[in-house]
């Protein structure tokens, strides 16, 4: 069964930057393997945002989890390799801090920081075609 080579969107939240997070973040990315081709640090706008959240838009923790995005920078960055969605997903753990598995990134260095909107360290794309998508908001086509 052929496997083709994927890229994926990584965020690196502003809790994991205002944390000095950064680095440990990428060093799992690239000892997994995977190649990070992009790399950029930004204070994200709110029209950025709403875009790359917009399938949560209406849900009540939309507008905190805007402003949680919106509160510090942010470094994106794009991975490639085979699987890399499936297996950044993996390395990230569980959206939930507290149950996340040790070893994964959520589950080593993140917790319950009891806010409005999880705060949990990195986001990553959930399928070939979010990447895609969330790639282009923040890196452009």
């Amino acid at each position: 069964m052929p496997v083709s080579k994927e890229r994926t969107l990584i965020l690196v939240k502003p809790d994991g930057v205002r944390r000095g997070l950064v680095g440990e973040v990428i060093s799992r990315v690239e000892r997994k393997g995977y190649v990070v081709t992009a790399l950029r640090m930004l204070n994200a706008d709110r029209a950025t945002l709403e875009k790359h959240y917009e399938e949560h838009q209406g849900k009540p923790f939309f507008e905190p989890l805007v402003e949680f995005m919106m509160s510090g920078p942010i470094v994106a960055m794009i991975a490639e390799g085979e699987r890399v969605i499936e297996g950044f997903r993996s390395l990230a753990g569980v959206t939930d801090p507290t149950v996340a598995a040790p070893g994964s990134i959520r589950g080593d260095l993140a917790r319950d920081q009891g806010t409005k909107v999880v705060q949990n360290i990195v986001h990553g794309s959930d399928s070939v075609a979010s990447a895609e998508r969330e790639i282009a908001i923040f890196f452009g086509k």
